[in-house]
């Protein structure tokens, strides 16, 4: 059994649950939006759900089974293959804050998670070109 610490921001916000509902958000967004959704080969956008919730939940104070699983998270390079340019992430920005506030968390707490997302998103760029 994984132990999460009691004062770690997963464990604030609701844990394991809370990242599921903000990860099943996004992808909602995501499976009709016509610039992300052919960035995802698979046809069940499922095992990318996981993916992030694992990740975010690891980031966060969670579980450490994103890395026991896929090793460290070298996101740039995971996302290199895909044209990530302006549109790409605003919309994936667009649709992660829909997903955020749709989760009714506390100011602080969704303010310290959209400062990590936006910048996260901004990282992501890799190309400027249409």
């Amino acid at each position: 059994m994984v132990r999460v610490r009691d004062d770690s921001f997963y464990a604030a916000v609701g844990g394991h649950e809370t990242f599921v509902r903000l990860v099943d958000e996004f992808y909602r967004g995501v499976a009709t939006d016509p610039v992300l959704r052919p960035m995802y080969p698979e046809e069940d956008l499922g095992p990318a759900a996981e993916r992030l919730t694992l990740f975010l939940e690891q980031y966060w104070g969670g579980p450490t089974t994103y890395s026991e699983r896929r090793g460290h998270p070298r996101l740039r390079m995971r996302h290199a293959p895909y044209k990530v340019n302006p549109d790409a992430r605003d919309r994936w920005m667009l649709h992660m804050r829909t997903a955020l506030d749709s989760l009714a968390l506390a100011p602080l707490h969704h303010a310290e998670l959209w400062d990590y997302l936006e910048r996260a998103a901004h990282s992501m760029l890799n190309t400027f070109d249409d």
